[in-house]
């Protein structure tokens, strides 16, 4: 096999063992959201069974919306909790289903860029600045990708933070909203 075929077939390796690990990853991401819908089901039949004995045993008004008001943060937790979990399966998926792609994009660039300079040297007389433009061009298209990278990492970091902060703000808002309303009904 001549230099040339065999970079290209392990190149066409690499990429393959790339989208395998992305569709293994994927795989993995959809057993754990499977695992935490199942668990959740259950919990959430188990507690809603439990709720609705305690609803049934209420003898008053009063008790029936007390118990009911005391049921909310409780389903407000959960209900944020299953979606953190949700939201980490799907991070860490995509992160680790990222990474062999990235490793598989700079080993191409750098197979590239060895590439080009073993061209380059054997460009003929008054191509430099061809050559030198080339370079330029793939010095910053590198440059353009790595801050496009750095920039989504940010963005993805920001939306964290702020789904963090209101996930928060709703469970206190829940828990607030069942005082508020036992203080107007004693006032």
């Amino acid at each position: 096999m001549n230099t040339s075929t065999e970079k290209f077939a392990n190149a066409h390796k690499a990429a393959l063992d790339a989208t395998f690990a992305a569709i293994m990853t994927a795989w993995d991401s959809s057993e754990r959201l499977a695992a935490l819908n199942l668990n959740t089901a259950r919990a959430l039949l188990e507690d809603g069974s439990a709720n609705v004995k305690a609803l049934m045993s209420a003898t008053r008004p009063e008790e029936f919306l007390a118990l009911q008001n005391d049921m909310a943060q409780p389903y407000a937790e959960k209900t944020l909790a299953y979606f953190r979990n949700c939201y980490e399966i799907v991070a860490q998926s995509a992160e680790q289903a990222s990474k062999p792609i990235e490793l598989q994009i700079a080993e191409m660039n750098k197979a590239f860029g060895a590439e080009f300079e073993k061209a380059a040297k054997s460009a003929p007389v008054g191509s430099e600045a061809a050559v030198a433009a080339v370079r330029s061009g793939i010095a910053a298209a590198n440059s353009t990708y790595d801050q496009v990278s750095k920039a989504t990492r940010q963005l993805v970091e920001i939306a964290e933070a702020n789904i963090a902060a209101g996930s928060e703000a709703a469970v206190r808002a829940v828990s607030q909203a069942p005082a508020a309303s036992r203080r107007r009904k004693s006032a």
